[in-house]
């Protein structure tokens, strides 16, 4: 990664979006390419910079795909995606919410 991009990035990591539109896409197509995507994510974490891959997501009758990854700027995950050779419509910051353990009522049920 060039040394503007590292400039570049702001500081504090963020969540991603990745959004794909992939008319056609098998599920093992998809597969493939979020593994390359992981794994060229992988390799910059490795070489000190900070981006995660989180997961992914396909949306079969849709024909759309989603990747989430933590990073400190845009820039480190359209690196990650350009080393590993996948497109994307579109990059935006997002916010991960985690499930709560559901909460149980006295006596054992859920709560309504």
């Amino acid at each position: 990664m060039g040394e503007r991009a590292r400039a570049e990035a702001e500081p504090g990591r963020r969540t991603y979006l990745v959004e794909h539109y992939w008319p056609g896409v098998t599920p093992e197509a998809f597969g493939a390419a979020a593994e390359r995507v992981r794994t060229s994510a992988l390799e910059l974490e490795a070489a000190g910079y900070e981006v995660r891959f989180l997961h992914s997501t396909l949306v079969p009758e849709d024909e759309a795909a989603y990747c989430v990854l933590m990073a400190d700027s845009p820039l480190l995950v359209q690196e990650a995606y350009a080393k590993a050779g996948v497109p994307f419509e579109r990059l935006v910051a997002a916010v991960e919410s985690i499930p709560l353990p559901e909460a149980k009522q006295p006596g054992g049920g859920p709560r309504s």
